[in-house]
């Protein structure tokens, strides 16, 4: 099995482009479709992210707060301890989230006493009675091996953008890189969480390389995280303009086309999309949302806002 096999039925770049410029209400129709074919329509998968670790990361990712290369407000914060992760983890599980997401700030895995905290806490959140996901860097077969011990469910690794595009954005690792990681993870037999993020200065052409990629990727996502950058001053992007939700809606609608069983996320920018844009979001496909006030270091909309939103539109957390 390889990470980026191409199967007979695999679009072109084309073709993928060409769906991502489509009117965005007969692509919304489309995969409105196609998202009943294999999903319940009225229910939303929750999750909620907690950075365990925040700051000082070694990566010159353009977007992100926590780099070190960045000059922002974010404060370095050391591992957190085990007991409040988990003490994280039991809120989120009373406040409906069926997945509970832990986030460091690490280029990659390091082995010693951070990673068997972080696989402490792993542990710990299956014994709650919850999913549980991490997003740690890069990382090793043994690595993975590890964390699949521990009882890990998802890894999320995302691509950011299309292949052409990456140098704009991190020049501390490349491409190749995260698929490699990618495959380390399926070969540990744990499901993929990985998407990429909107408003980078890419193109459409870039944004439908991205979405080739996750579609080639074999077998293909388990979940995809669709990410609206947040702009944050002191980093290189912070003065870029924001994706129009538009532009937001078409790429999870292409997203539920091309990748027809993966759980799509909507993810970091949600505050800023109007309510009556995020049902558009949930009629073209997306059935899973970040719960909680906060996304790493990014705001996120408060619960009792999500809470009453999802009641509005007659949608219900997985599980109720």
């Amino acid at each position: 099995m390889t990470a980026t096999t191409e199967t007979p039925t695999s679009p072109s770049l084309a073709k993928v482009e060409a769906l991502l410029r489509r009117p965005l209400l007969e692509l919304v129709f489309e995969a409105a479709s196609v998202h009943r074919q294999h999903h319940d329509p009225t229910k939303i998968q929750c999750s909620q992210l907690v950075s365990i670790k925040t700051g000082s990361c070694s990566e010159d990712c353009g977007y992100c707060s926590q780099s070190a290369h960045n000059q922002t407000a974010v404060e370095r914060e050391k591992l957190l301890s085990v007991p409040r992760v988990l003490d994280e983890a039991r809120k989120a599980k009373e406040s409906g989230a069926s997945r509970f997401c832990m986030g460091a700030a690490w280029r990659g895995v390091r082995n010693g006493k951070e990673f068997d905290s972080v696989l402490e806490m792993v542990r710990g959140v299956k014994d709650l009675g919850i999913e549980a996901c991490v997003t740690l860097g890069m990382l090793n077969k043994e690595q993975a091996d590890r964390l699949k011990e521990a009882g890990l469910d998802y890894y999320n690794h995302n691509l950011d953008t299309g292949r052409s595009h990456y140098e704009q954005v991190v020049t501390t690792r490349n491409y190749d890189d995260r698929l490699d990681t990618l495959q380390t993870v399926r070969d540990a037999d744990i499901s993929v969480c990985c998407g990429g993020i909107l408003g980078l200065g890419e193109s459409i052409s870039v944004r439908a390389e991205l979405l080739l990629q996750l579609a080639k990727l074999t077998p293909q996502p388990d979940s995809i995280p669709v990410n609206r950058l947040v702009p944050v001053p002191g980093t290189p992007m912070g003065d870029l303009e924001e994706v129009p939700w538009q532009e937001w809606v078409a790429f999870i609608a292409a997203t539920r086309i091309l990748i027809p069983k993966t759980v799509i996320r909507l993810s970091a920018g949600r505050q800023e999309i109007p309510e009556a844009a995020q049902a558009m979001c949930f009629l073209a496909g997306a059935n899973s949302i970040f719960v909680g006030d906060k996304l790493l270091t990014t705001p996120n909309p408060a619960p009792g806002t999500d809470a009453a939103l999802l009641t509005s539109l007659g949608l219900s957390p997985t599980g109720e």
